[in-house]
């Protein structure tokens, strides 16, 4: 059950304890013609077909969104299958990305490739078997060398097995939705029933992005690994656009034989950022530019308007039977709205709904409610709001001394 705790008068929180929030709650304006987060499918593509922009003529598939509010601007075929050779490392960065955040890995820790890590073919940092790397330096393999071996050895850091980290591959895809996607390894390597679609890759990426910190890897032209050694290795991101395009900070490139040359890039400018997916262009040089002819279009058509930052404390939640009382609970993702360039605003309204009858322990990250942006009484955005941190279950005597001060302060 949620409770709603719209800001009241000073900024404070309906039946709550007191809290205030950081900043005052702000109110954007819109046009009430203008279309959101959530889109229906067929409102996308009658806007698409208005739109008659030709983006990715040369692509089997594509896909242009924002990210902050996922709005497609653009799709070809973007919910067909294919084969999506080396992006698939987007999955498996997503996966890493994740162990970091949530404390089963860290980027000094060392990681030791087994034998079948070192076997694989392909893209890769030439791991030998028993080498160890930290999984800050088998990030940078992965995210600007594509590191076949790299992928299999954090796999297999991270699950035990590249079978098993392929099981948490598809068990995230089906959590994130994705219908047109279903993953046989961790590299992209040629194999059945590995495939995806550039909508699915959009979304894949548009979650990758919420841990910052992967930019710096994939926003990264060149590198080395093995500096002050007899085996150091040169690093070129296989993504040119890092360079030759302002703005472009990611994320994956993928080829082969039969997925021909794709590419899931992403790019921020002005506060705005978006993902632009290719499958199956004939050659890089065409798979670069109609990427390129995707960004210039999003650009110069349109703005974002930021309501929260990722990690922003919106509510204090109680806890009970916690070692703490309470716990903040902040946005799990950066929260926009999208309008065309040059567009007026009308009002639209926050509404945070927190769960009742909480109860310790609580995790970092999970789910405490849901912030709910309004716009004439409708619903145009839901996200959810997650823990800052954990809080512990209390023990009696924790409880005891809690209940104790209370009576002393009382009495």
């Amino acid at each position: 059950m949620y409770k709603n705790i719209s800001p009241g008068k000073n900024g404070m929180y309906k039946g709550m304890e007191v809290w205030e929030m950081k900043t005052k709650v702000t109110r954007l304006l819109l046009l009430p013609f203008l279309l959101f987060l959530p889109l229906s499918a067929h409102a996308e593509a009658k806007e698409m077909k208005e739109a008659k922009v030709k983006l990715a003529d040369e692509a089997k598939s594509a896909i242009l969104i924002e990210r902050d509010t996922g709005k497609v601007l653009y799709e070809k075929n973007a919910h067909e299958p294919l084969p999506p050779a080396s992006m698939t490392k987007i999955m498996t960065m997503l996966l890493i990305m994740e162990a970091i955040d949530e404390g089963k890995l860290s980027y000094d820790e060392k990681v030791r490739a087994s034998e079948y890590a070192a076997s694989m073919g392909g893209s890769q940092i030439f791991l030998e078997p028993g080498e160890e790397m930290t999984v800050d330096e088998m990030l940078h393999g992965i995210a600007i060398g594509s590191a076949n071996d790299a992928s299999v050895a954090m796999a297999e850091q991270i699950a035990g097995s590249e079978e098993a980290f392929v099981e948490m591959m598809n068990k995230k895809a089906k959590q994130l939705g994705l219908k047109n996607t279903h993953f046989a390894n961790a590299t992209g390597l040629p194999a059945e029933h590995h495939y995806s679609s550039a909508y699915d890759m959009a979304m894949m990426a548009r979650e990758l992005l919420k841990y910052e910190d992967i930019t710096k890897y994939t926003s990264k032209y060149e590198d080395y690994l093995r500096e002050n050694t007899d085996k150091k290795f040169w690093l070129v991101n296989t993504n040119r656009l890092v360079k030759f395009y302002p703005g472009v900070d990611g994320l994956k490139t993928g080829y082969t034989a039969e997925a021909k040359y794709c590419l899931t890039a992403t790019a921020k400018k002005n506060g705005m950022r978006v993902i632009a997916v290719v499958f199956g262009a004939p050659t890089p040089k065409s798979r670069n530019a109609q990427i390129t002819k995707m960004l210039d279009y999003a650009f110069s058509q349109y703005r974002t308007h930021q309501v929260y930052k990722r990690n922003e404390t919106v509510a204090r939640v109680n806890i009970s039977k916690g070692k703490r009382s309470s716990v903040e609970a902040v946005t799990s993702e950066s929260v926009s709205v999208l309008t065309k360039k040059g567009q007026s605003v009308e009002q639209i309204e926050k509404v945070i709904k927190v769960k009742d009858n909480v109860k310790a322990p609580v995790r970092k990250g999970d789910e405490l409610g849901v912030l709910i942006l309004k716009q004439d009484g409708k619903e145009i955005l839901h996200s959810p709001i997650v823990a800052k941190q954990t809080v512990e279950e209390a023990s009696f005597w924790d409880l005891f001394k809690r209940v104790f001060g209370r009576f002393v302060q009382v009495g």
